[in-house]
């Protein structure tokens, strides 16, 4: 028989606590991943030019714009954390590089500078821009991610703002393996 004190139960005893604590670290680590994924509205560029983002939304306290995000080429930007609180959405994006918009009929205040804006009347007389935001439909999600893109399309050539032939604004990202939904090449300024 082993006393208490022996190096052998002294061995076991630190093996015994290393193993538990391992088994509180893995149970741990699977509740971290189990966690829901945060709900976020997130624009991703997938152009190969730098954009400028401007966002309309109505919140509790009424209409907002805000801009600008900056997004590089080829990546993603989240415009606004935590779960989505209205069904429809509104972005402006300029192309930096290339010059050119994304634009829609849905008409807020904006400005060159960075800005948050209450309101989308008379955007003029209080000294703002009126400027064409298209619209996003969430069909009320908890997150969205738009796919900012261009089209190399044949054919009439498409609208600032409007989807190519086949393609809707907005749609969140596609299961693996499938194509992105598209959002017009830039147009032009009028």
């Amino acid at each position: 028989m082993t006393s208490v004190d022996s190096p052998r139960h002294t061995t076991m005893s630190r093996r015994a606590a290393a193993f538990m604590a391992m088994a509180a670290l893995v149970v741990c680590v699977m509740c971290m991943s189990t966690a829901p994924a945060a709900a976020d509205f997130r624009l991703c560029n997938n152009t190969p030019s730098r954009v400028g983002i401007a966002l309309g939304y109505k919140d509790a306290e009424g209409w907002t714009t805000e801009g600008w995000w900056n997004v590089s080429s080829r990546s993603c930007e989240t415009l606004l954390r935590g779960t989505l609180v209205a069904r429809y959405y509104y972005i402006y994006a300029i192309d930096y590089d290339r010059g050119g918009e994304w634009s829609g009929q849905a008409f807020m205040c904006s400005r060159d500078k960075e800005f948050t804006i209450r309101g989308t009347e008379n955007c003029l007389a209080r000294g703002f821009d009126r400027t064409g935001f298209f619209e996003v439909d969430t069909g009320e999600q908890r997150s969205w991610t738009v796919q900012l893109t261009e089209t190399n399309q044949q054919g009439p050539k498409n609208l600032p703002g409007l989807p190519a032939p086949g393609a809707v604004p907005g749609l969140p990202n596609p299961p693996a393996g499938a194509g992105a939904p598209a959002i017009p090449s830039p147009g032009t300024k009028p």
